[in-house]
């Protein structure tokens, strides 16, 4: 089998067009009938749903923080060329290093970097910042630049004529326009799910995109991904997993699903919203997602809590954690009860960020050993009466409260698992 090739397109910061380009670019390969996989740095549970959407591939998240090199080669491996979206700026990660930033997925998979630079305010500066970027760290490669959201020919020219003697080609620039940014919510873009003119919108943004960028020069600039044996996985939580798939419940990480496959665990799905009971399992598994916007209809779902309440287990993260407990309490501060499985009470009435990654141990539950994690929601818990999950340490080491709680056979905590620690 031909060696598999991947390339990272990242940027100075958060905002630049990432997301936008990238999907563009899948869609625009996906037309021409170019097989592309594609992966998104870090613990994001949007975005990889849109790049499925565009490319017709499943999307892997690979996170230089929270897995290993080898587990990233042996996710990174596959049968066609993978490109991957960076997060935030190229070397942005978690404190106190920048651990985990898209750099260092660039370093562990030893591939190349293009970088969009996002030019609406900037003439002849862009060539200090990316002369800047191409040489902060000698392990990191970056290969070519894309120029975004231009105003005009001359503008352009100015830019690649500050950029030549830098020696990297310019790949192409996209036009400032108007309609190409993505709705978004508290956690992120809304769902890919939620665009019900998402294909319009892929065609447009590759339309763009097949004319401003030149795609054979980017796919040429693709490197080899060093091949890697198969790296040991978070092993299923049980034998046969029920696990809520639909607009509420949609944070699962895609490899952690396809490691318990591959490890002859059965996954059947099921839909809250639709007032289903979950199917015949020996563990039940609510992910993560947006609860707090379908309050009323998921307490009002009779079948469901029901159901949920008869499970021979039950795991529950983030938003999917917040319907096992007795109450959650919209935006509105409007109370709903939950399942009531677990002696919790959230509210969104007053917003609060956490946000971080987490290294876990596990006090029970299904899960073995040490774990890391991510933690990101707005949700507050104003009650909490139990056993702990799971004893917490930060990106730092330093030693949080312990997260989660655990009643019998249901627990569940605000973080999301990513992978064991071996």
């Amino acid at each position: 089998m031909t060696q598999p090739l991947g390339l990272i397109l990242s940027a100075p910061a958060s905002g630049s067009g990432k997301t936008t380009l990238t999907l563009g670019i899948l869609r625009a390969l996906h037309q021409r009938g170019i097989a592309v996989r594609s992966a998104k740095s870090g613990p994001d549970y949007i975005d990889p749903r849109f790049h499925a959407a565009a490319s017709g591939r499943p999307c892997i998240n690979l996170d230089a923080w929270a897995m290993t090199p080898e587990r990233l080669r042996a996710l990174a491996t596959g049968d066609a060329p993978l490109l991957i979206e960076g997060a935030m700026g190229l070397f942005d990660g978690a404190p106190p290093n920048g651990k985990g930033a898209t750099a260092d997925l660039a370093r562990h998979l030893a591939l190349p970097v293009v970088l969009i630079m996002d030019t609406a305010k900037q003439s002849q500066s862009v060539a200090a910042v990316v002369e800047g970027f191409a040489r902060h760290r000698a392990d990191v490669s970056v290969v070519g630049v894309i120029l975004n959201n231009t105003g005009s020919a001359r503008h352009e020219k100015m830019l690649t004529d500050a950029l030549k003697p830098l020696g990297l080609p310019v790949l192409g620039a996209i036009r400032r326009q108007a309609g190409l940014a993505h709705p978004s919510r508290h956690l992120g873009l809304v769902q890919a799910e939620e665009r019900l003119d998402l294909d319009a919108y892929l065609n447009r943004v590759a339309g763009i995109v097949a004319e401003g960028i030149d795609l054979d020069h980017l796919l040429a600039l693709a490197a080899p991904i060093t091949a890697a044996k198969p790296a040991p996985s978070l092993p299923p939580p049980a034998q046969r997993i029920a696990i809520a798939r639909d607009q509420a419940f949609a944070f699962a990480y895609p490899h952690l699903l396809a490691d318990w496959q591959a490890a002859g665990a059965e996954i059947t799905l099921f839909s809250p919203l639709a007032d289903q009971a979950p199917p015949p399992c020996d563990l039940v598994f609510l992910p993560g997602g947006y609860p707090e916007l379908h309050a009323g209809r998921l307490a009002a779902n009779q079948t469901f809590l029901d159901g949920l309440r008869a499970a021979p287990a039950v795991y529950g993260e983030c938003g999917g954690y917040m319907v096992l407990g007795d109450v959650l309490r919209d935006a509105d501060g409007t109370p709903h009860k939950m399942a009531g499985l677990l002696r919790l009470e959230t509210s969104f009435a007053k917003r609060r960020l956490h946000l971080g990654y987490r290294q876990l141990k596990a006090l029970g539950g299904p899960w073995p050993g040490q774990l890391t994690a991510h933690e990101f929601h707005y949700a507050n818990t104003t009650r909490a009466k139990g056993n702990p999950l799971f004893t917490a340490q930060n990106a730092e080491g330093e030693t949080l409260p312990p997260m989660g709680l655990i009643n019998g056979s249901v627990c569940g905590s605000f973080a999301h698992v990513i992978d064991a620690v071996h």
